[in-house]
């Protein structure tokens, strides 16, 4: 499943260059997951309340082209794979006119909030939507 965020750029996201400072990216890039998970009913907070954590472990980003103040931004969020204790996303960060401004590939892990230890999550938090995606 993918699942479209839009944005606009805010001024204190852009550089002296005036243009989108490229680690803003990968706050657009959470904020694309977050939404994917929220879009998709994930009980985030629940899997908090039985004691784990997901863990960003790995981005892959390339910067394609830039963005600049007030562009409206479209990231396209879906997973790529999914293992017993990780799963991976592909990202894509568009402008209005289809340019894309950066790609990029997420990996993530479950943790156990008890002591840090990479955990497979409950069952019944495994949806359907976390399933990989063929783009």
């Amino acid at each position: 499943m993918k699942i479209i965020t839009e944005l606009k750029v805010r001024p204190y996201e852009c550089d002296s260059y005036q243009h989108v400072n490229n680690a803003v990216y990968v706050n657009y890039l959470e904020f694309g997951r977050m939404d994917f998970l929220q879009q998709t009913h994930f009980d985030y907070e629940g899997v908090l309340k039985v004691g784990y954590y997901l863990y960003v472990t790995h981005v892959d980003i390339r910067y394609k082209a830039s963005a600049f103040l007030w562009e409206k931004l479209y990231i396209e969020s879906w997973p790529t794979k999914l293992g017993a204790v990780t799963g991976d996303f592909h990202q894509i960060i568009k402008k209005e006119d289809g340019t894309v401004c950066a790609e990029a590939d997420v990996t993530w892990a479950s943790v156990r909030s008890s002591d840090g230890r990479p955990s497979k999550i409950p069952e019944e938090f495994m949806i359907d939507a976390l399933k990989p995606h063929v783009e």
